[in-house]
């Protein structure tokens, strides 16, 4: 727009310039939205991004494999030789020419997994007339679940497939039928998941037993779907366990029903509010969740105040990072000194008045939590984030995103079963097919399980 065309828009009337000056405004405003939009949440997951928005990855054009002067690797020597073949030649692949007697030869080994047909077995069980109980008796037969013609191993390989690994239920079901030619429908296998389930009651209760007493316990939930309905996937761990319960609440009366009104130990989470309603012996949040609100506030308010509020809280947070890292190098009254300095800058920050929205919001949670922000610096073993939990979630959250979470209430507590039982075990370095069947195997001839930890198999 040229000058002359302002002088004559100016010459039409104060409406028009009015008019005019107003579409300008409408015009910036949803410029601003848009670029506004276009900044990715800092809390979006990565996966969740578009690969065109992503910084480009350090390194990207670096050379793949070990760097030079490391030592080589490669798979390791076969223990054992099942088959032997010879690899002869008559005529030259080349010129097709006659070839005399080999010359030498040489060792070359290959590994192979054959799909084995279905093995199926007839079992003859005998049954007895018992004149004390008065009563017909037989052996327990520990093949398979009571009236079910699924073997147990087959049944429990299916279950790590789906619950640990993410795989779908139909691809499940084309493992079995095109590569070991096992038919089995959705419903047989479904149902057969759940009876499997109720024999793991035990296990999954002793599981929230060791999480209620733990001297450390982080914390998180997610978001889950049961029948089309909102439910909350809560997950309760630490390195040792790992307990994951389904419900429909994402309030207090799922944390009180794990771990009552008194927590014995040190709680580690973020600040959602629901957290709020147990007591414990310490508790620390995050200061993980604290970075990603600075990230997210930087792109509501570009103030001067919240400038200097951000710097203050951002040292402040890397200082108390930075001491518990290097804890072990200073001497008891150095770390009492730094840690008594880090307590009153903390002080200072949320006893400061602001005027800025985002400063005063952030104060305002400083000054709720101030007990909650240092723990870690008095108890060295745990951490300042809850990044395990989170860990332990991420697979869920990839199941969920292929599985549809679940279609029934017995579908939603099998999930949480199996998810307690193998992500414990994989924790503690223990092979979950071999356990799950050993447990199942002891529960069907004995009727009960007294010390399912015993009965696990560490991998090798």
């Amino acid at each position: 727009m040229s000058e002359e065309d302002i002088r004559q828009l100016y010459r039409t009337g104060e409406d028009a310039v009015v008019a005019f000056v107003m579409d300008l405004l409408r015009q910036l405003n949803t410029n601003k939205e848009q670029d506004n939009k276009a900044i990715p949440d800092p809390a979006t997951p990565s996966a969740m991004r578009p690969v065109y928005s992503k910084p480009s990855r350090k390194g990207a054009n670096r050379k793949p494999g070990r760097k030079s002067g490391h030592p080589g690797a490669r798979r390791r020597k076969p223990l054992h030789i099942d088959h032997h073949r010879e690899h002869t030649l008559d005529k030259c692949p080349n010129c097709h020419g006659s070839l005399p007697g080999s010359l030498t030869t040489r060792i070359r080994h290959t590994e192979e997994i054959v799909p084995p047909p279905p093995v199926v077995t007839e079992h003859v069980i005998h049954r007895y007339w018992c004149p004390a109980c008065e009563k017909v008796v037989e052996p327990v037969v520990t093949a398979a679940l009571p009236k079910s013609t699924i073997g147990l191993r087959t049944l429990v390989l299916t279950c790590w497939l789906h619950y640990a690994q993410g795989i779908t239920l139909e691809k499940i079901l084309q493992i079995l039928n095109q590569m070991f030619h096992f038919p089995v429908s959705k419903g047989g296998l479904i149902l057969a998941w759940q009876k499997l389930a109720r024999l793991l009651e035990y296990v999954y209760d002793d599981i929230g037993k060791q999480a209620l007493h733990s001297a450390v316990l982080y914390i998180d939930e997610t978001g889950w779907r049961v029948a089309g309905l909102t439910h909350w996937l809560w997950c309760f761990t630490n390195h040792r366990l790992v307990y994951f319960v389904i419900d429909k609440s994402r309030g207090s009366p799922v944390l009180k029903k794990v771990l009552g009104s008194l927590f014995q130990g040190i709680l580690i989470s973020d600040f959602f509010s629901a957290y709020n309603c147990i007591t414990a012996m310490a508790k620390q949040k995050c200061l993980c969740h604290i970075f990603t609100d600075l990230a997210r506030s930087d792109i509501r308010t570009k103030s001067a105040e919240w400038k200097s509020f951000r710097k203050k809280l951002s040292h402040f947070l890397k200082d108390a990072i930075k001491l518990h890292k290097h804890v072990k190098e200073l001497t008891e009254e150095e770390f009492a000194v730094t840690k008594a300095n880090l307590h009153q800058r903390l002080k200072d920050i949320y006893q400061q008045t602001y005027t800025d929205r985002e400063a005063k919001r952030l104060a305002k949670r400083l000054e709720k939590h101030k007990d909650e922000v240092l723990t870690f610096l008095d108890h060295p073993e745990i951490a300042h984030e809850n990044n395990h939990v989170e860990r332990q979630l991420r697979p869920a959250v990839i199941s969920r995103k292929n599985s549809y979470c679940n279609r029934s209430e017995n579908g939603a507590y099998a999930q949480a079963v199996f998810m307690t039982f193998f992500r414990t075990l994989y924790l503690r370095n223990q092979d979950p097919v071999a356990s799950m069947m050993t447990i199942v195997e002891h529960s069907l001839k004995y009727g009960s399980i007294h010390d399912w930890q015993s009965l696990c198999t560490t991998n090798g």
